[in-house]
């Protein structure tokens, strides 16, 4: 299993502002610049740092491959981040859904790659749906951080630092 498949892919590109989206028709997620109402999640990259976005479910991990494991849909790498993103456009109850799917997802990634050169790793479930403000609580938090060094968020707005 190969996170880093060229063929899953988007050519890298620095765009400040981007969406990432799911149609949840089969295919697999994309990025957005210029249609903000189909974003599940938006991306601020105010320094313009070159991006690759990865598409992992349906791509990296095909839907036929490790039946009953979850997997998340996507992952933006820089030379010194690698961010894990769960897209949703579900009402709640979704945040246990996700963050089992980000879990399965990091536990692949780990068993096949060293991630260690990355100075930034976070995972983050984003919700089209989402309510106006989700809190993962600290031992969540904390457990991920122990675990797989980590860091989880619940928002639909990723940062690029």
């Amino acid at each position: 299993m190969d996170f880093f498949n060229t063929a899953c892919q988007e050519p890298p590109f620095n765009h400040t502002l981007f969406g990432l989206c799911d149609d949840e028709n089969g295919t697999r997620a994309y990025t957005n610049i210029d249609n903000p109402p189909s974003w599940i999640a938006t991306v601020k990259n105010d320094t313009a740092k070159t991006i690759v976005f990865t598409a992992i479910d349906k791509c990296v991990i095909k839907d036929h491959e490790f039946p009953g494991r979850g997997r998340c849909d996507c992952m933006l790498t820089t030379s010194d981040f690698l961010y894990l993103v769960e897209l949703k456009n579900q009402i709640p109850p979704w945040q246990t859904h996700a963050i089992e799917q980000l879990e399965s997802t990091i536990q692949f990634l780990i068993a096949n790659h060293d991630a260690s050169s990355y100075k930034h790793k976070k995972a983050f479930a984003c919700n089209k749906k989402r309510e106006r403000f989700a809190v993962i609580d600290n031992e969540t938090n904390n457990y991920f951080f122990r675990t797989y060094r980590f860091r989880i968020d619940i928002q639909a707005e990723i940062l690029i630092v």
